[in-house]
């Protein structure tokens, strides 16, 4: 196990708050691109925060205004151009990794947006366990308007059960925009407020509170069950509640429930 409240990333900012870590592409003035570098020092993050004894949520924040835009159109874009395609295949695995370790990590991911999401942007909203976001947040998976597929980073199967199969067609064909008042009442974004970030840090806030062991099971059965008929899901959350069954936390919730006070989890 380790502890990763003196992590130094190279390229993102990392702040903890109380056990919520909070991530930030920081190349405001391009409106935070990700480059081959940050890709992987993010995908190496939430790989290694399965492992994390101090984190129980994250928040992936915007930074001046804006999430993230993408890939660097120079930095990532222009390479790719000339690559044969052992590179492209190897690059292109590296970023679906990002989207395995987020979902793999083990803790819920809340995106807060604002501004520009698009591209790989949107794709890490969407592979996020809940998504709040400004109004003035622009989310798009324009993939088609670079002459690629829309089937970047696992979009194809993500994102049909987060809006609907016709409404993840239209958005993954067109690449067009995506706006906060719509995607809120699509159900892609859970709520839409002024202050997202307060908002989105109030609700990891929240979940940090909570029975964090239990948070990560919920978080692997909403992954796992993807792959199973009804009756193994019943059977894999059955499983799964006899473990959280044995925690303290459900012990004390029950202590808590008979004196009539708020229980108090510690994770355990």
């Amino acid at each position: 196990m380790m502890e990763m409240a003196g992590l130094k990333p190279q390229h993102f900012l990392w702040e903890m708050k109380g056990r919520v870590a909070v991530i930030r592409l920081n190349r405001p003035e391009r409106k935070n691109p990700l480059t081959f570098e940050s890709y992987a020092e993010l995908r190496d993050t939430f790989r290694n925060l399965v492992y994390a004894t101090d984190v129980d949520v994250v928040v992936l924040a915007s930074n001046g205004g804006n999430f993230c835009s993408g890939g660097d159109v120079h930095d990532i874009i222009g390479p790719l151009v000339g690559m044969e395609m052992k590179e492209l295949l190897a690059f292109t695995r590296m970023t679906g990794d990002l989207v395995k370790a987020m979902i793999g990590c083990g803790k819920p991911i809340v995106a807060s947006v604002e501004g520009i999401c698009v591209g790989a942007g949107a794709i890490m909203a969407m592979a996020s366990d809940l998504r709040v976001a400004a109004p003035s947040a622009k989310c798009a998976f324009l993939f088609t308007r670079v002459g690629l597929a829309g089937c970047d980073m696992g979009a194809c199967a993500m994102l049909p059960r987060i809006v609907g199969q016709g409404r993840a067609a239209e958005l993954l064909y067109t690449g067009r925009v995506m706006r906060a008042e719509e995607g809120e009442r699509w159900g892609f974004w859970n709520s839409v407020t002024e202050d997202a970030e307060a908002a989105a840090l109030a609700l990891a806030a929240q979940l940090a509170s909570g029975p964090v062991f239990a948070h990560g099971i919920t978080k692997t059965q909403l992954n796992q069950e993807w792959n199973m008929g009804l009756e193994q899901a019943i059977e894999a959350e059955a499983q799964a509640q006899a473990i959280c069954m044995q925690t303290k936390d459900f012990e004390r919730a029950y202590h808590a429930f008979v004196a009539k006070e708020t229980p108090v989890f510690a994770g355990d």
